[in-house]
């Protein structure tokens, strides 16, 4: 049985806001269990996190801001993914790992007993950890599926895009679940490295292969075989921790933004707007969001489109909506520019369907509100996420081209007339709702979250016992 200790645990995330707000969500279910979190990033990325804490909570988690290295491919005030163009966060790889020397001293003159580290800072594990006698957990917001498909440390032979377009040997069972071939070749630089000197490929393995534990979003009723086979890629302990929905952060009902939304979905017949929206990373091309803008208007839906011109405000490469779109389908939908509450958006009963990136805390949030999926692949592990719902027939994906991922406005239209209205795409429908209790289950996440720190208790004892 574990000791009653209640431990110290450092929370380390990429600086993006699809890493940090599921760290923030584990972090908040950590700290009501009464042990002390530290989470560590840098100063404006905190600011701009919901750091407001119920009064239970503040005394036991508290936020570290760690200056931000300076260098000079950035600009100044970018510090996190959403903040560069694609091209740039190379470079914010390169700048955080000048972070390791900032937190080793803050480590060093703390009394903690675990890092929850996310890939980037594999020189957790590896290094910092060790030398000062810290256990250490590598925190994967990638789902067990992609974990898996990137591999084990040793004995992955693959170089070439085309070898990530099949399923790689140490799976044993059938699957659809790999990448497209346009879909590896956009973040091909992933696999092939950057001006780090380490890719990301690199990171996510060594964080897995030199950490203590590894701790992963996902569930035993959503993909056990996939969780028990990633046990077997890492040859280490994995302990899911549920999907970590989002807590209700964004600003309350008088925000003056939630009001003008509310205010014209409330017009909206039940189930019958699609909500547009890519993420704070995904940048569709001129080509792309042209046919995008061109395939709402032909599918003749309502919709809500969160709509951003460029990633960044370095970003020297704007995308524009074709002339006249908003003139044509006014009434009918409405393209919002600035901050949106995705929460309370999907949540609205006029919503009937998303169109989205499928970075997986949108699909979560999505399923926690009960809206149909379609998918449409950008960046990153989108491509396997979307692969997870295509199987599960839990989303639909916009038919593409194979080798450049173009698709046209038709494929657009038809695709989200079959989701969300049409007697075919029923079982895409039926099957988000009866994945929210799957997703959404507060009594079992309670007990996965207790599994994982009567573990992590346990091993600090042992080693305080030797």
């Amino acid at each position: 049985m574990a000791v009653d200790k209640k431990l110290h645990i450092v929370i380390f995330p990429w600086i993006a806001f699809g890493h940090m707000i599921p760290f923030l969500e584990l972090s908040k279910l950590i700290a009501q269990k009464g042990h002390r979190v530290s989470f560590v990033s840098t100063p404006k990325n905190i600011d701009r996190l919901p750091t407001k804490l119920p009064p239970h909570l503040s005394s036991f988690l508290r936020f570290v801001k760690l200056p931000f290295p300076q260098i000079n491919d950035l600009p100044p005030d970018a510090e996190a993914t959403s903040d560069v163009p694609y091209d740039k966060v190379q470079f914010l790889k390169k700048a955080f790992d000048d972070l390791k020397q900032p937190i080793f001293d803050f480590l060093r003159s703390s009394d903690v007993d675990w890092i929850l580290f996310d890939f980037a800072p594999y020189w957790l594990s590896q290094d910092i950890g060790p030398t000062l006698g810290i256990k250490t957990a590598f925190f994967s917001i990638f789902t067990p599926e992609f974990l898996v498909f990137v591999g084990p440390m040793f004995g992955d032979n693959r170089i070439k895009p085309e070898d990530f377009t099949v399923s790689p040997h140490w799976v044993p069972f059938p699957t659809n679940v790999v990448f497209r071939h346009f879909e590896i070749m956009r973040i091909f630089d992933s696999v092939a490295g950057n001006i780090t000197g380490v890719s990301d490929l690199y990171r996510m393995k060594m964080s897995a292969h030199y950490s203590d534990l590894v701790v992963v979003r996902g569930c035993p009723e959503f993909g056990q075989e996939w969780i028990q086979l990633l046990g077997d890629v890492y040859g280490k302990p994995i302990f899911p921790v549920g999907q970590l929905p989002t807590s209700e952060y964004e600003t309350g009902d008088e925000n003056p933004a939630w009001e003008r939304i509310k205010e014209w979905l409330d017009k909206q017949p039940k189930d019958s707007v699609v909500y547009v929206a890519f993420g704070s990373e995904a940048k569709p091309s001129q080509n792309e969001l042209t046919e995008i803008a061109l395939g709402l208007e032909k599918s003749e839906l309502r919709f809500f489109w969160v709509f951003r011109t460029r990633r960044g405000p370095s970003d020297p490469d704007p995308i524009e909506l074709p002339e006249g779109f908003e003139e044509r389908t006014k009434g009918r939908g409405v393209v919002w520019t600035t901050w949106a509450p995705q929460l309370k958006i999907l949540r609205h009963e006029s919503m009937g369907g998303f169109l989205t990136h499928s970075g997986w805390s949108s699909v979560v949030e999505a399923i926690q509100s009960e809206k149909a999926l379609v998918l449409l692949t950008f960046l990153a592990d989108q491509g396997m996420n979307a692969r997870v719902l295509e199987e599960k027939k839990m989303g639909y994906p916009v038919p593409r081209n194979e080798l450049d991922g173009s698709f046209t406005r038709d494929a657009v239209a038809e695709s989200l007339k079959l989701v969300v209205v049409e007697e075919e795409g029923k079982i895409y429908r039926e099957t988000i709702r009866e994945a929210k209790d799957l997703f959404v289950n507060k009594e079992r996440d309670d007990k996965l979250i207790d599994r994982l720190l009567d573990h992590m208790k346990e091993k600090i004892s042992k080693k305080e016992q030797l």
